[in-house]
Protein backbone atom coordinates (compact mmCIF):
# COMPACT_ATOMS: atom_id res chain seq x y z
CA UNK A 1 0.00 0.00 0.00
CA UNK A 2 1.16 3.53 -0.65
CA UNK A 3 2.34 5.33 2.44
CA UNK A 4 0.60 8.34 3.88
CA UNK A 5 -2.78 8.74 2.25
CA UNK A 6 -3.59 5.32 0.84
CA UNK A 7 -6.77 3.62 1.88
CA UNK A 8 -8.72 6.79 2.66
CA UNK A 9 -12.45 6.55 2.36
CA UNK A 10 -14.91 9.40 1.75
CA UNK A 11 -18.53 9.75 0.90
CA UNK A 12 -19.62 6.49 2.44
CA UNK A 13 -23.00 7.72 3.64
CA UNK A 14 -24.79 4.90 1.90
CA UNK A 15 -28.26 4.11 3.12
CA UNK A 16 -28.82 0.85 1.28
CA UNK A 17 -28.05 -2.54 2.70
CA UNK A 18 -25.94 -4.55 0.29
CA UNK A 19 -27.64 -7.85 0.94
CA UNK A 20 -24.45 -9.81 0.38
CA UNK A 21 -22.54 -12.24 2.55
CA UNK A 22 -18.79 -12.38 2.78
CA UNK A 23 -17.22 -14.78 0.35
CA UNK A 24 -20.21 -15.02 -1.97
CA UNK A 25 -20.21 -13.77 -5.54
CA UNK A 26 -21.44 -10.20 -5.29
CA UNK A 27 -22.62 -10.06 -8.91
CA UNK A 28 -22.92 -6.78 -10.77
CA UNK A 29 -23.15 -3.63 -8.67
CA UNK A 30 -26.58 -2.03 -8.39
CA UNK A 31 -26.30 1.57 -9.57
CA UNK A 32 -28.73 4.44 -9.15
CA UNK A 33 -30.42 5.76 -12.29
CA UNK A 34 -28.07 7.30 -14.79
CA UNK A 35 -24.86 6.25 -13.00
CA UNK A 36 -22.39 4.02 -14.81
CA UNK A 37 -19.32 2.26 -13.48
CA UNK A 38 -16.28 1.68 -15.69
CA UNK A 39 -12.54 1.15 -15.50
CA UNK A 40 -10.52 4.27 -14.79
CA UNK A 41 -8.28 5.37 -17.68
CA UNK A 42 -5.34 7.74 -17.90
CA UNK A 43 -7.70 10.33 -19.41
CA UNK A 44 -9.70 10.29 -16.13
CA UNK A 45 -6.72 11.13 -13.92
CA UNK A 46 -7.02 14.97 -14.04
CA UNK A 47 -10.72 14.88 -13.07
CA UNK A 48 -10.12 12.22 -10.41
CA UNK A 49 -7.21 14.21 -9.01
CA UNK A 50 -9.40 17.32 -8.79
CA UNK A 51 -11.94 15.31 -6.79
CA UNK A 52 -9.15 13.85 -4.70
CA UNK A 53 -7.97 17.30 -3.66
CA UNK A 54 -11.54 18.37 -2.92
CA UNK A 55 -12.43 15.28 -0.88
CA UNK A 56 -9.09 14.73 0.88
CA UNK A 57 -7.51 18.18 1.23
CA UNK A 58 -5.09 17.03 3.94
CA UNK A 59 -4.19 13.63 2.49
CA UNK A 60 -4.68 14.06 -1.28
CA UNK A 61 -2.57 11.82 -3.47
CA UNK A 62 -0.28 13.64 -5.88
CA UNK A 63 -1.28 13.45 -9.54
CA UNK A 64 1.55 11.09 -10.46
CA UNK A 65 0.38 8.52 -7.89
CA UNK A 66 -2.77 7.81 -9.91
CA UNK A 67 -0.67 7.32 -13.05
CA UNK A 68 1.65 4.98 -11.16
CA UNK A 69 -1.29 2.99 -9.82
CA UNK A 70 -2.92 2.58 -13.26
CA UNK A 71 0.42 1.45 -14.70
CA UNK A 72 0.37 -1.59 -12.38
CA UNK A 73 -2.62 -3.36 -13.92
CA UNK A 74 -1.38 -6.81 -12.88
CA UNK A 75 -1.98 -5.90 -9.22
CA UNK A 76 -4.34 -2.90 -9.39
CA UNK A 77 -7.95 -2.23 -10.34
CA UNK A 78 -9.38 1.31 -10.45
CA UNK A 79 -12.91 2.30 -11.42
CA UNK A 80 -14.90 5.50 -11.76
CA UNK A 81 -18.60 6.18 -11.34
CA UNK A 82 -20.05 8.62 -13.87
CA UNK A 83 -23.30 10.56 -13.94
CA UNK A 84 -24.19 12.60 -17.03
CA UNK A 85 -20.59 12.35 -18.26
CA UNK A 86 -19.12 13.63 -14.97
CA UNK A 87 -17.06 11.54 -12.54
CA UNK A 88 -18.89 11.41 -9.22
CA UNK A 89 -16.91 8.66 -7.51
CA UNK A 90 -13.85 6.47 -7.83
CA UNK A 91 -12.25 3.52 -6.11
CA UNK A 92 -9.05 1.52 -6.28
CA UNK A 93 -7.81 -1.89 -5.24
CA UNK A 94 -4.38 -3.47 -4.91
CA UNK A 95 -4.35 -7.27 -4.95
CA UNK A 96 -1.24 -9.28 -4.23
CA UNK A 97 -2.51 -12.72 -3.31
CA UNK A 98 -3.66 -13.68 -0.81
CA UNK A 99 -4.53 -10.10 0.23
CA UNK A 100 -6.57 -7.46 -1.57
CA UNK A 101 -6.38 -3.94 -0.18
CA UNK A 102 -8.83 -1.11 -0.84
CA UNK A 103 -6.55 1.79 -1.70
CA UNK A 104 -9.21 4.47 -1.96
CA UNK A 105 -12.94 4.90 -2.35
CA UNK A 106 -14.70 8.22 -2.67
CA UNK A 107 -18.02 9.74 -3.69
CA UNK A 108 -18.75 13.44 -4.16
CA UNK A 109 -20.80 14.80 -1.23
CA UNK A 110 -23.77 15.78 -3.41
CA UNK A 111 -24.15 12.12 -4.48
CA UNK A 112 -23.73 10.50 -1.04
CA UNK A 113 -26.43 8.16 0.20
CA UNK A 114 -27.50 7.10 -3.30
CA UNK A 115 -25.73 3.75 -3.48
CA UNK A 116 -22.67 4.83 -5.46
CA UNK A 117 -20.23 4.03 -2.64
CA UNK A 118 -21.90 0.64 -2.20
CA UNK A 119 -21.59 -0.03 -5.93
CA UNK A 120 -17.90 0.91 -5.91
CA UNK A 121 -17.22 -1.30 -2.89
CA UNK A 122 -19.17 -4.18 -4.48
CA UNK A 123 -17.00 -3.86 -7.58
CA UNK A 124 -13.78 -3.97 -5.52
CA UNK A 125 -14.98 -7.06 -3.64
CA UNK A 126 -15.97 -8.72 -6.95
CA UNK A 127 -12.53 -7.97 -8.39
CA UNK A 128 -10.89 -9.35 -5.23
CA UNK A 129 -12.83 -12.58 -5.73
CA UNK A 130 -11.85 -12.77 -9.40
CA UNK A 131 -8.21 -12.35 -8.38
CA UNK A 132 -8.69 -15.13 -5.82
CA UNK A 133 -7.86 -13.06 -2.74
CA UNK A 134 -8.54 -14.67 0.62
CA UNK A 135 -9.09 -11.37 2.44
CA UNK A 136 -9.89 -7.75 1.63
CA UNK A 137 -8.34 -5.14 3.92
CA UNK A 138 -9.01 -1.42 4.24
CA UNK A 139 -8.28 1.51 6.47
CA UNK A 140 -11.04 3.87 7.55
CA UNK A 141 -10.87 6.99 9.66
CA UNK A 142 -11.83 6.43 13.29
CA UNK A 143 -13.94 9.59 13.07
CA UNK A 144 -16.04 8.28 10.15
CA UNK A 145 -18.72 6.04 11.74
CA UNK A 146 -20.95 6.08 8.66
CA UNK A 147 -18.21 4.55 6.51
CA UNK A 148 -17.49 2.01 9.23
CA UNK A 149 -21.17 1.06 9.26
CA UNK A 150 -21.16 0.54 5.48
CA UNK A 151 -18.14 -1.76 5.70
CA UNK A 152 -19.69 -3.75 8.56
CA UNK A 153 -22.82 -4.30 6.45
CA UNK A 154 -20.55 -5.93 3.88
CA UNK A 155 -19.05 -8.21 6.52
CA UNK A 156 -15.86 -6.29 7.31
CA UNK A 157 -14.65 -6.52 10.90
CA UNK A 158 -12.19 -4.29 12.72
CA UNK A 159 -8.91 -6.09 13.37
CA UNK A 160 -6.47 -3.33 14.38
CA UNK A 161 -5.97 0.39 14.99
CA UNK A 162 -3.16 2.46 13.49
CA UNK A 163 -2.73 5.39 15.85
CA UNK A 164 -2.37 8.82 14.21
CA UNK A 165 -2.30 7.26 10.72
CA UNK A 166 -3.75 10.26 8.94
CA UNK A 167 -1.84 13.52 8.59
CA UNK A 168 -4.29 15.35 10.85
CA UNK A 169 -3.61 12.84 13.65
CA UNK A 170 -6.77 10.74 13.36
CA UNK A 171 -6.42 7.01 13.93
CA UNK A 172 -7.13 4.49 11.17
CA UNK A 173 -9.21 1.42 11.88
CA UNK A 174 -8.01 -1.61 9.95
CA UNK A 175 -10.92 -3.71 8.75
CA UNK A 176 -10.95 -7.12 7.06
CA UNK A 177 -13.42 -9.06 4.97
CA UNK A 178 -12.68 -12.77 4.70
CA UNK A 179 -13.31 -14.16 1.22
CA UNK A 180 -11.53 -17.52 1.44
CA UNK A 181 -13.20 -20.87 1.76
CA UNK A 182 -14.83 -21.57 5.11
CA UNK A 183 -12.77 -23.32 7.74
CA UNK A 184 -13.17 -27.12 7.52
CA UNK A 185 -15.45 -28.68 10.14
CA UNK A 186 -13.17 -30.51 12.54
CA UNK A 187 -15.99 -31.87 14.70
CA UNK A 188 -15.20 -35.50 15.56
CA UNK A 189 -17.53 -38.05 14.02
CA UNK A 190 -18.27 -41.66 14.77
CA UNK A 191 -16.95 -44.13 12.18
CA UNK A 192 -18.28 -42.51 9.05
CA UNK A 193 -21.32 -40.87 10.66
CA UNK A 194 -21.76 -37.12 10.87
Amino acid sequence: MNAGSAGRHAGQNEGQSPGQNAGQDTGPAQLPGGVTLRDMTAADIPAVHDLERRLFPVDAWPLHMFSAELAQAATRHYVVAELAGRIVGYAGLMCIRPIADVQTIAVVPEQEGKGIGSALLTELIRESQLRRADDVLLEVRADNPRAQQLYRRYGFEQIHVRPRYYRDGVDALIMRLRLGAPEPDTTPTEAGRP
